[in-house]
């Protein structure tokens, strides 16, 4: 199959699952305890204030109609305005999507050459001491949910030891970078065991073939064996595995983001399902179902072009 036709396919398939995917998120909203206009109208409001409210925000039309509506506008590029604040849900997301986006740029740009270098590592020194090592550290801190880790970084380096920020409550990001360390070193963790260990398999399954068997008997050794011919062979599951790190990264990393008091948006997804603003939690599960497809559609052809003639896992 040729990369276009490859790459039609699979812009197909990610149409219908965003399209699936709005209607699963209308339905699942539309499901979600509680009442907005009951949440607007303040403290112990009369029926017929709630009523006022209900009609103002479109809430007494039928689900059906709203849907229609929500689909047509988003077409148009048209997130909704806030049930809460009044404000359009894309200032909203314009002004958290800022932070996400450096949490997971500056994740990504230690992430990649970190998980790849513990990777050759250890594929290089397979069954020694270093290998075991990395192994054993990478299956231990798998084991560690995200929440647990952040806690203890917190209490150890934050209150005891007092080294760095707890939270990032009220700083400015960049002009005190000082607060990205304790959620980069817990956004890290994971990630870098998974990839590690990809990037360790795929270097060990490369270098079994024959056309790198082949590259031995020509006397290619060394760095360029393995950098210029068994990497990359090794990075097409890597790459499908960072593209599902990106998109857990843009998603907001929403416990991460809680500890550290992080205004991304994983906070503001937090915050409009607490007061029931459900146009912004429509919005922002749409914005991360599509930007997934994306990153998972791009992850999929550079698979497809580094390694053509290996299954890609849908």
């Amino acid at each position: 199959m040729s990369l276009p036709r490859y790459a039609a396919g699979r812009l197909l398939l990610g149409l219908g699952q965003v399209a699936g995917i709005t209607t699963i998120v209308f339905v699942l909203t539309e499901a979600l305890p509680g009442d907005a206009a009951v949440v607007i109208a303040g403290d112990q409001p009369d029926p017929a204030r709630i009523a006022a409210v209900r009609q103002q925000l479109d809430l007494d039309r039928p689900a059906w109609q709203r849907y229609l509506d929500w689909l047509t506008d988003l077409l148009h590029g048209d997130l909704g305005v806030s049930l809460i604040s009044g404000r359009p849900i894309v200032d909203r997301l314009a002004d958290s999507a800022g932070v996400t986006l450096l949490l997971a740029a500056v994740t990504l740009l230690v992430l990649v050459p970190l998980a790849v270098a513990l990777g050759m590592l250890a594929a290089r020194r397979e069954g020694g001491p270093l290998d075991r090592t990395v192994s054993a550290v990478s299956v231990a801190l798998y084991a560690v949910p995200e929440f647990a880790l952040a806690i203890l970084l917190v209490a150890v380096f934050g209150v005891r030891l007092g080294w760095l920020p707890p939270t990032a409550f009220g700083a400015d990001l960049l002009a005190q970078p000082s607060v990205l360390v304790l959620p980069l070193l817990v956004l890290l963790a994971r990630p870098v065991c998974t990839i590690s260990r990809l990037t360790r398999a795929g270097l060990l399954d490369a270098l079994r073939a024959e056309h790198l068997r082949h590259a031995r008997r020509l006397g290619i050794t060394g760095g360029r064996l393995w950098l210029r011919h068994a990497l990359p062979d090794a990075l097409a599951p890597v790459v499908q595995q960072l593209a599902r790190t990106t998109d857990w990264l843009l998603g907001g990393v929403i416990v991460v983001e809680a500890v550290f008091v992080i205004p991304g948006l994983g906070t503001a997804l937090v915050d409009a399902v607490s007061t029931r603003d459900v146009p912004t939690v429509q919005a922002l599960c749409v914005l991360v179902a599509v930007t997934t497809v994306l990153v998972n559609l791009a992850a999929d052809l550079v698979a497809f072009r580094l390694a053509p003639r290996t299954p890609v896992g849908r």
